[in-house]
């Protein structure tokens, strides 16, 4: 097995480690991305009008790992999606799934994960009404229920953050820090949206500190200086002091991800992926 920084880190004990690799031999312990991934939200444009065709597209990018996310492919054949993926060399870690779908059609979204190959099912998003304290708080039950019983299928749980979750703070206290005080660390697991936590004024690097063994995967997306999204390396967010940060070696994918990614797409993922297939830390 090929010695990296990111293996070191989470086999030695954290800041001794790096300390030691960074004094020594820095560069022969530069980490990188083994597998970058995409969330195909980025492209639901072109995926729900050609999800073949765009698959193919993604996988002769480079990618290697998807997300699937929008686009309508909960409504597609997950047997004729995972076809075309085996057959582009592409794999699904993980998919998004609402939370109105875990509620009312939790056994569908199992076979619909397990079809796809999906290890992880990430509750991608809540709508205005869980929002206030009350919302919320009625809500969080049910994330560490969701988690229970997909664990019981063979499948783990995470929670993907946009904004909100950090600016919304009724009676002081955060919607996101609710989240993480209700809720199993051991079962409910985050994936970390960087630029929505950025966009909510929050120290990345602090934040990656505090969630630790939590973490689950990044959604990699830039920020130019006016605040705008922007494909990974056009903008302004220091990826690579992120990524070595000792709590980034629980992170097990990197999926590149822009909402507002502009029409024809495959440029905008095209300059991310290579922009996170060159990157070392």
């Amino acid at each position: 097995m090929m010695i990296t920084r990111r293996t070191l880190l989470a086999g030695a004990g954290g800041v001794t480690a790096l300390a030691l690799m960074d004094r020594l031999i820095p560069q022969a312990f530069a980490a990188q991305i083994p597998a970058v991934g995409i969330q195909l939200y980025t492209v639901r444009d072109i995926f729900q009008k050609d999800p073949v065709g765009t698959l193919e597209a993604i996988a002769k990018i480079g990618y290697r790992e998807i997300e699937f996310g929008g686009g309508g492919y909960d409504s597609m054949d997950p047997a004729m999606l995972r076809a075309t993926m085996d057959k582009a060399g592409l794999r699904c870690p993980s998919l998004h799934i609402g939370y109105d779908a875990l509620l009312g059609q939790f056994d569908k979204s199992v076979a619909m994960a397990r079809t796809l190959g999906a290890k992880t099912v990430v509750l991608p998003y809540m709508t205005d009404e869980h929002r206030t304290e009350a919302g919320w708080n009625a809500a969080l039950p049910n994330f560490n229920k969701f988690a229970t019983e997909l664990k019981k299928a063979g499948v783990d749980f995470a929670y993907h953050n946009h904004d909100f979750e950090f600016t919304n703070k009724p009676g002081g206290v955060s919607l996101y820090d609710r989240l993480l005080k209700a809720t199993d660390p051991a079962l409910v697991k985050t994936e970390l949206d960087l630029y929505w936590a950025k966009h909510a004024g929050e120290d990345l690097g602090a934040l990656i500190d505090r969630l630790g063994n939590r973490l689950y995967s990044y959604h990699v997306k830039d920020m130019r200086a006016d605040g705008s999204m922007a494909a990974v390396g056009t903008g302004t967010i220091d990826f690579a002091a992120l990524f070595k940060r000792q709590a980034s070696a629980h992170v097990r994918h990197f999926y590149v991800e822009n909402d507002q990614a502009p029409a024809p797409y495959l440029p905008d993922i095209t300059t991310s992926f290579k922009t996170l297939q060159a990157l070392r830390f």
